[in-house]
Parts: structure tokens; sequence; C-alpha cells
């Protein structure tokens, strides 16, 4: 009687590989990784993004600050008697604005000045002056973002940021 033996068939050694590469762990960890990469550049971005975000609008509130007080300085203390504008101004706000705006960023800055609107209000009973002269500027800025396309690969949709930042200062004058 002899015996079949299915030892050394082609079937055997597929069976056998099969088996064989079920309880492989090769390249898990490269698989693991590469399940994981997409979740850690949306994570990336997202810091990146927000500390840009965070930067460009410390500078901008930094550049109507600046403004303000440029402005509270150079516009005459007795401006609410004698009558005046503040609007002769704004070219030299808009300059003190973007300059602290475009300033040595570390990453692009991104930031665009729309406009920069000076004014001011003559408020009764507050100060020692009465009415006291308080300067204001407000301005509009766009911040737009350079990680927008890692957001468009995730389904969303990141437009330009569009901010107004507003101060005001009691008018002290020359």
């Amino acid at each position: 009687m002899t015996r079949f033996s299915i030892r050394n068939t082609p079937l055997s050694r597929t069976i056998h590989a099969a088996r064989r590469f079920r309880r492989a762990e090769d390249g898990v960890a490269l698989i693991e990784f590469a399940i994981v990469l997409p979740a850690m550049l949306l994570v990336f971005a997202v810091i990146i993004e927000g500390s840009r975000l965070m930067f460009a609008y410390h500078a901008a509130i930094t550049g109507v600050r600046d403004a303000t007080r440029y402005l509270s300085r150079v516009v005459p203390v007795d401006i609410c008697t004698t009558g005046g504008s503040v609007t002769g101004h704004t070219a030299k706000l808009t300059g003190i604005v973007s300059q602290s705006v475009s300033g040595t960023p570390v990453f692009p800055p991104l930031v665009t000045v729309n406009s920069v609107t000076p004014s001011l209000a003559c408020v009764a009973g507050t100060y020692r002056n009465n009415p006291a002269p308080v300067a204001t500027v407000t301005a509009s800025f766009s911040i737009s973002f350079p990680f927008s396309g890692v957001f468009a690969l995730y389904g969303g949709n990141v437009t330009p940021l569009t901010k107004s930042v507003t101060d005001s200062a009691r008018v002290f004058g020359t």
C-alpha cells in the first residue's frame, strides 16, 4: 500500500508560505506609522496655524496700540474746544500699523492691512479737561493661512480671516 504525500507539492508550499506570512510581524511599525501619519500632519498644521494666527493678531494689536499712542501725542490737547479733525493723520497711522505688522516675523506674514480709521471723541466730565479728547484708531486686517491646502485634504475650507482691532487713548497733545 502506498501512501500519498503532499509534503513537497506546490499547494503545500503555498499553504506553508501563507501561514508563515500570517505569523510574521516584519513591517508592522511601518504600517502603523502610515496609518497615524495623516493625523500627525493635521495636528502639526493646526499647531503651526494657531501659533501664526496668535502671532499675527498680537502684531496687529501692537500696531494699532502704537498708532493710537502716536495720535494721542500729535493731536492738540485743545482740539475739542478749538475744533479740528484727525483724518489728516490716516496715512501716517497706516504706516505705523503696517510697519508693526510686517516687522521681522518668524513665519511669513501673510497679514494684509485693509484699512486704518482714526476718530476723535470729546468726552465730558470724565477727565480734568472738560470735554477731554479721546483718540481712537480702528484697523481692519486680513490674515491668510499657508497650510490651508493641508486642511483641504481633510475636507476643510479655510478662507482668510478678516478681523478688526480698535484702541483708544486720551489725547495729551503737543
